[in-house]
């Protein structure tokens, strides 16, 4: 019933791709933000993080029509990169891993967000006082008591690439090859006939892969609460 076609593979290669490339792009980012709503007081906070998040609760093909007046060849930004850099996202596979960065993004800051503020900021502070420059103490404490937090936000980020769909479809449309992701072939194969096989197959393909990325966040996690319990003992 698991044996693929190379069509099917194709789908899964591109799929695994563009979740892999998003989180990657996303992570530098993701942590800035997170250190910066978890460590840092500044005006207009509150609407700074609603911001941030605003991809949780904006339905995804928003996202996509956003991206597309933005990023599309004709779009202010999109014009530009095209233009001078030769950089094009949209009906690229590159669009959809912006698209899938997008709506992940909140889930990895959130993730990172709640792993550093667990940590004892006195710990920061004590480094400090002692001649450390700040970078060296991000370096060197923060950064690596909230590595779980980081891997889980990336986990998250990635299960949720995988499951993109709308923006993904609004944006880099649904191109065989290109742009067709796990997602987006399923729907596909739904629309004609004798589709059904084959979506069942992507279908229990995406369900594991989701699991498994799901079971690998909650590992670090009570990975992190033991060595948490560990140290209060």
């Amino acid at each position: 019933m698991l044996t693929l076609t190379p069509a099917e593979w194709e789908v899964i290669q591109l799929s695994l791709k563009v979740a892999f490339w998003s989180v990657l792009c996303s992570l530098p980012p993701a942590l800035a933000i997170a250190v910066l709503l978890a460590r840092c007081k500044f005006p207009g906070k509150s609407l700074f993080d609603a911001v941030v998040h605003l991809p949780l609760v904006l339905p995804p093909v928003v996202i996509g029509y956003c991206l597309l007046l933005l990023l599309g060849r004709r779009g202010p930004v999109g014009a530009l990169l095209d233009e001078y850099f030769g950089i094009v996202f949209a009906f690229r596979w590159t669009g959809a891993a912006v698209a899938a960065g997008i709506m992940g993004f909140p889930l990895m800051v959130r993730a990172m967000r709640l792993s550093i503020e667990a940590i004892d900021a006195g710990l920061e502070d004590a480094a400090r006082t002692l001649g450390a420059p700040r970078l060296r103490v991000f370096l060197t404490i923060t950064l690596p008591l909230a590595m779980p937090g980081i891997f889980t936000g990336a986990l998250l980020s990635f299960a949720r690439s995988l499951g993109e769909f709308g923006a993904t479809i609004t944006f880099v449309s649904n191109i065989p090859g290109e742009t067709r992701t796990l997602p987006l072939a399923i729907y596909t194969l739904t629309q004609v006939p004798g589709g059904d096989a084959a979506a069942l197959r992507l279908s229990i393909i995406a369900i594991i892969l989701s699991v498994l990325a799901l079971m690998l966040s909650e590992w670090l996690v009570q990975r992190a609460g033991r060595r948490a319990r560990g140290r209060d003992d």
